[in-house]
């Protein structure tokens, strides 16, 4: 009787289509968000590295999303994920659709200020290098691929948040001041990173995915390191309303966002570029 070799490649367990669109939904709109400032960076050559960062997310938005087409089937593309979707179809966090300004207001995207959007990178980033060291192994062959091109991408996304962390923090009083605003007011959006979620759950009890809430502790040592170098406070925990982008509940600014990154596509439905 022929028996199964023991020693034979593991299965592929796929991770379901919803937690990859979370993933890709993060990357997407960080990418659109970064891209505003193509043009308006302090000096040239962070016009090009926020251009880079912007074009690094994009491309693992791509990948994901195809990904999750190829899971989810029913005739579903990499396009009509991103461009024809609504507001809450969405899965990213409510932290990256924010404007880059610690004026809440859906203008504010037009009063860029370059320590929040800094601040909000490095959050983000100290999350990413750790879910994605840990995808690599995912039992998804697929997404663990992934993972294993967007480490290299998101390590340097932290490199440079954190370094510009410290200069504006360690800066002048005025940069220092801008620095502390930012973090003050984008902290208390990560507490929705450590809400437990089914999918997360799920995903994560199978191999395939990671449950963030149980990253807690190092991205701590990460952020709480950095700002102590930079001479920055980390403001005291707040109790209240933690955001739910995640589930899908969003601010008004993701609207805005989506209008005019899907406007396109949606004006020339079917168009091949």
């Amino acid at each position: 009787m022929n028996t199964l070799n023991a020693q034979s490649s593991p299965v592929n367990k796929a991770a379901p289509a919803a937690y990859v669109l979370h993933l890709a939904d993060n990357a997407l709109v960080l990418g659109q968000r970064n891209a505003e400032w193509c043009g308006h960076a302090p000096i040239l050559e962070e016009d090009l590295s926020m251009a880079n960062n912007s074009l690094d997310l994009i491309g693992q938005a791509r990948m994901l999303y195809q990904h999750a087409a190829t899971l989810q089937g029913n005739g579903a593309t990499e396009d009509t994920l991103a461009y024809f979707r609504d507001v809450p179809d969405f899965r990213n966090y409510t932290l990256l659709e924010l404007p880059h300004s610690p004026a809440l207001l859906p203008s504010a995207a037009k009063e860029r200020d370059w320590a929040t959007t800094i601040v909000r990178n490095f959050l983000y980033s100290s999350l990413m290098v750790l879910v994605w060291e840990r995808l690599e192994q995912s039992t998804d062959t697929q997404l663990a691929a992934i993972a294993s091109k967007s480490i290299k991408e998101v390590r340097y996304h932290l490199r440079h948040s954190r370094d510009w962390v410290i200069r504006l923090g360690d800066g002048t009083e005025e940069s220092h001041r801008r620095a502390q605003s930012a973090v003050d007011h984008l902290l208390p959006y990560t507490d929705e990173f450590w809400v437990a979620h089914n999918v997360e759950q799920d995903v994560a009890n199978s191999g395939a995915g990671v449950e963030v809430a149980g990253l807690r502790s190092e991205w701590d040592e990460i952020v709480n390191s950095a700002l102590e170098e930079a001479t920055l406070r980390r403001p005291a925990p707040v109790k209240g309303y933690v955001t739910q982008g995640k589930q899908g509940i969003h601010s008004e600014h993701l609207g805005y966002l989506l209008s005019e990154m899907q406007s396109l596509a949606r004006a020339h439905p079917g168009a091949i570029w």
